[in-house]
């Protein structure tokens, strides 16, 4: 796939006419008094320091291994604290929503009945899960992280792309970020009043413990993983380690009288919630795959009665299906009477015939994904594609309409990125990550990915974007 600038996008450190945005004032201030070279070396320890804690992630596409290390830089993304928390009130209304929708749509199903949503979108959806239905969680709450990516096309206009509700990954990206940037600037953190993001081990374990089955006052949690070959292992081990928590595998517990254990030195110890980073689809072979090998037969049973939570639970897939995405401002209205505070990207349904021949017309143009893809699998990005590709995704959207929808080309925001030829803008998104439980939390910040080509609007680090650190800057 070839890349080219777009069109005109927001600048994050530069205005329009050239001057420092007051955000990065004292960064930009900071960057001039640097000896040259300097930046270059310190790339160079921050990449030695990644290899060493083994963080990589699985590249589609790589020839020369199954793996590569995420490429990391060094150049903050900054955000103020006025705009910061339009974010979190915006993130923490959708999530909210977005819980509400999942609790409804598994028992009384009062959106459907009122027409906002249809039942077909809902109940024919591949990732519904009618072994849900009636099932009460602690809380009500199904998505206790939640992964919503973001994009910013204008100074305080920001987008949802899309909303990530069954294993959203990145989370240790951001705190290894964190602690490179304090390891190697000790002097930025100084001369910055940043907002931290270190105790989101600690709010994560809270979410959890607030998941479990009720009369439980100290629940026994663990991480469950698919194994060392997985893409995000490295995030399982270092979420359960900073968390004081097991890492299991699926051998490593049974289901006895709808309660769930796993297997110490000392013996059997009762399991009482699970951070699963293993989809639906393998986490019991009895009742769905059964040729998975991931999970623990008669974990379902457990999990229906009550004995053991899941995060995320069961069934959370229909809400971050992107073809529901669509739904999710008349979600906030129908479940809290309230006007959405972050927008969507217009998107178009293929399902339906007239949008269907709109985006057929003007494929060059637009961005279309798959309704259940992930990663930045499975998409096109029309202006950056050739017309063989173009023709090529047009057979393939033919042929099953309904299992795509498409965007608009947006201009993400640039943010100032370090490259072969020194800082230059390169496009970001942001995925910061809300925690369910009491209460809707999120640490001030999350995971920016960049896009390291130049003109490149693709971010996944599963196709070879970067990160950077996020600040949120004090009052």
């Amino acid at each position: 796939m070839t890349t080219k600038n777009l069109t005109k996008y927001f600048n994050e450190m530069y205005a329009d006419n050239g001057e420092v945005r007051e955000i990065y004032d004292t960064y930009t201030r900071w960057l001039k008094e640097l000896p040259t070279g300097t930046l270059e070396r310190r790339n160079a320890e921050a990449e030695l320091l990644f290899r060493r804690l083994g963080i990589t992630f699985a590249v589609y596409g790589e020839t020369s291994g199954t793996e590569r290390m995420i490429p990391f830089d060094i150049v903050p993304r900054i955000f103020g604290a006025a705009e910061w928390q339009r974010l979190e009130r915006g993130l923490k209304q959708r999530v909210t929503a977005l819980n509400a929708f999942l609790h409804d749509i598994y028992h009384d199903q009062e959106i459907i009945k009122a027409g906002v949503i249809s039942a077909h979108q809902v109940l024919d959806n591949e990732m519904y899960r009618p072994e849900m239905q009636g099932v009460d969680l602690p809380n009500q709450v199904y998505a206790h992280i939640a992964g919503i990516d973001l994009v910013r096309v204008a100074e305080n206009d920001f987008y949802v792309l899309e909303d990530n509700l069954r294993t959203p990954s990145g989370v240790s990206y951001m705190l290894e970020n964190r602690r490179t940037m304090m390891r190697l600037f000790p002097d930025l953190f100084v001369s910055h009043s940043i907002k931290p993001v270190e105790h989101y081990p600690q709010m994560l374990l809270n979410t959890l413990r607030e998941a479990a089955p009720p009369n439980v006052s100290d629940p026994v949690i663990v991480v469950m993983t698919p194994g060392s070959y997985n893409s995000a292992y490295f995030e399982h081990a270092f979420l359960a380690s900073q968390m004081g928590v097991e890492l299991v595998e699926g051998q490593d517990m049974f289901v006895h009288q709808k309660k769930v254990y796993m297997h110490t030195t000392e013996g059997p110890q009762q399991v009482h919630v699970i951070y699963r980073r293993v989809d639906d689809d393998f986490i019991d072979p009895r009742v769905f795959r059964s040729d998975s090998s991931l999970g623990v037969p008669g974990l379902m049973e457990a999990y229906c009665s009550g004995n053991v939570a899941l995060a995320n639970g069961v069934g959370t897939g229909v809400a971050d299906d992107k073809s529901t995405y669509l739904f999710v401002p008349d979600m906030i209205r129908f479940y809290l009477g309230e006007e959405p505070l972050l927008s969507n990207v217009p998107t178009w349904r293929l399902s339906e015939p007239e949008e269907l021949k709109y985006v057929l017309a003007n494929l060059p143009e637009l961005v279309v994904k798959e309704v259940q893809g992930s990663g930045g699998y499975g998409m096109l990005v029309g202006p950056a594609s050739t017309k063989e590709e173009i023709k090529a995704y047009k057979q393939r959207i033919l042929a099953e309409p309904a299992k795509f929808i498409a965007q608009p080309t947006l201009a993400l925001s640039g943010c100032p990125t370090l490259v072969e030829s020194g800082i230059a803008p390169r496009h970001v998104d942001l995925r910061p990550f809300v925690l369910s439980g009491k209460e809707v939390r999120l640490v001030a910040g999350g995971l920016t990915r960049v896009a390291l080509s130049e003109g490149s609007l693709v971010v996944n680090s599963s196709q070879g974007g970067g990160t950077k650190d996020t600040w949120v800057l004090e009052d």
